[in-house]
């Protein structure tokens, strides 16, 4: 992270009476208690993986079944958790999977895979696992893998295609996204920097910027593109899937690696998304879903991939309106006890009742605990993980829910659960210097890069 831009950080300290559910003062979360916790879910989710998964991409918590995503793992799991291993401490944990990576994982597959999915979890993990334990054969696979993954930005535009043959390198899937297209600078950029070969840098980049450019005049991007032609194919915009970490990495490139024509798009982006998408009421702040070129409104729907916002408004120095979107976040996990996929915010009614075990109100509650000091957070965090353990641990691990009304567990546990949601889950609780945000950023699937290197 930047230290130029670190003023971002540097919120004022705002104290606050955590009240209970009945307005009453409950007692104060104990963080080191939360976080022993926190680490002994974790070992239980894991020792599940290994007994049942181990090597492969994810577990399936329910069938006690290994699942792999394209036919041969990628060790989508092991890559993806390392750095949480190593954030928690669990060293022993950590050296076995570096090691079961260094030896037995291989990219060269006769299969297509989705170019964000492996650059978010992969290429990511590799990344930042290479920083903190210093192998150098993480940094080998991540420039082996990226090779693979190069031909998807062969368009017209330069906007990648959504999937590549990692052993022929042929690509397929011209409607792609702005999420897809936008949040590959961090992990490709980092790559570019650790091997001194700026064409990583330079392909994600452009990527990022060709999107940005077919903005509409009102400053919005929609939630489809035709990577081939450049024309939209869908014109609803919002801060959800499908957009939602476009407009993280337009910030976070910008602290990472010091580019001002990041910094530039972003500051002009998030003016577009406040003045169009922003909606208070006496819910509470809300972001909607609105036309990318009129504005005008299409859905009041909100929620888990949108609950990353709160975060990007509290980093990037908005730290009341983080608050009010937070405040939102948790008055729609608390619908049902535990968040829901979507609802619609005019109602507070469940529009998709599925929970797949998803990170983003944690990761908000992190960012604003660690900028605000404020103990509101914790007694979130202590809701969160009270509710991750009622409703969603097995006898073995932890599975996602199909729904949060009912209850009822879904036979899946992606490697984002360890990569992100019991990560930052851990350092809401854990001691500040756990990880300084002061000289690292967080990817979009909480991977730490830290800028190791020098010059822009």
């Amino acid at each position: 992270m930047r230290t130029t831009a670190c003023c971002a950080l540097a919120a004022v300290v705002v104290g606050s009476i955590v009240l209970g559910a009945r307005g009453g003062p409950t007692p104060p979360v104990d963080r080191q208690a939360a976080a022993k916790q926190v680490r002994a879910e974790f070992l239980h989710a894991w020792q599940g993986y290994k007994k049942y998964a181990w090597g492969h991409d994810a577990l399936k918590p329910l069938s006690k079944q290994p699942h792999d995503w394209y036919g041969p793992s990628l060790a989508l799991t092991p890559i993806d958790s390392l750095d949480s291993l190593v954030l928690l401490g669990l060293k022993d944990e950590a050296d076995a999977v570096r090691r079961y990576i260094d030896t037995s994982v291989s990219f060269d597959q006769d299969v297509f895979v989705s170019n964000f999915e492996i650059t978010i979890r992969d290429l990511g993990g590799l990344l930042s696992a290479h920083q903190l334990t210093g192998d150098p054969r993480l940094l080998e696979l991540a420039e082996d893998l990226a090779k693979r993954l190069l031909p998807v930005f062969d368009s017209p535009t330069g906007m990648p295609y959504r999937f590549v043959n990692l052993r022929t390198g042929k690509t397929k899937g011209a409607v792609s996204n702005p999420a897809e297209i936008g949040t590959l600078l961090l992990e490709w950029g980092t790559l570019g920097k650790l091997t001194g070969k700026p064409v990583y840098y330079d392909k994600a980049k452009r990527a990022l910027v060709e999107c940005y450019k077919r903005r509409s005049p009102i400053g919005l991007v929609g939630e489809g593109i035709d990577v081939e032609s450049g024309a939209w194919t869908a014109p609803e915009s919002h801060v959800s899937g499908a957009i939602d970490s476009y407009y993280e990495y337009l910030y976070k490139a910008w602290r990472l690696f010091g580019d001002e024509d990041c910094a530039r798009m972003w500051r002009e982006s998030i003016a577009a998304v406040q003045r169009n998408l922003a909606d208070r009421r006496p819910s509470g702040l809300w972001y909607r879903h609105a036309h990318m070129t009129t504005g005008a409104p299409i859905a009041t729907h909100f929620g888990g991939l949108d609950a990353f916002f709160p975060a990007l408004l509290a980093i990037s120095g908005n730290v009341k309106d983080a608050r009010d979107l937070q405040e939102s976040c948790f008055r729609m996990w608390n619908v049902a006890g535990i968040e829901p996929e979507v609802i619609d915010y005019s109602t507070m009614k469940i529009v998709d009742a599925g929970y797949p075990l998803r990170p983003e109100i944690i990761e908000s509650a992190y960012y604003l605990r660690y900028l605000t000091s404020d103990a509101r957070y914790l007694e979130m965090g202590r809701t969160f993980l009270d509710s991750l353990v009622k409703w969603c641990r097995t006898d073995e691990a932890y599975a996602a829910l199909s729904s949060v009304e009912s209850k009822e567990k879904k036979d899946q546990m992606e490697s984002f659960f360890f990569a992100e949601t019991l990560k930052y889950l851990y350092l809401l609780f854990a001691p500040d210097n756990t990880l300084d945000l002061r000289g690292v950023v967080l990817t979009t699937e909480a991977h730490p890069l830290k800028r190791t290197w020098t010059g822009r």
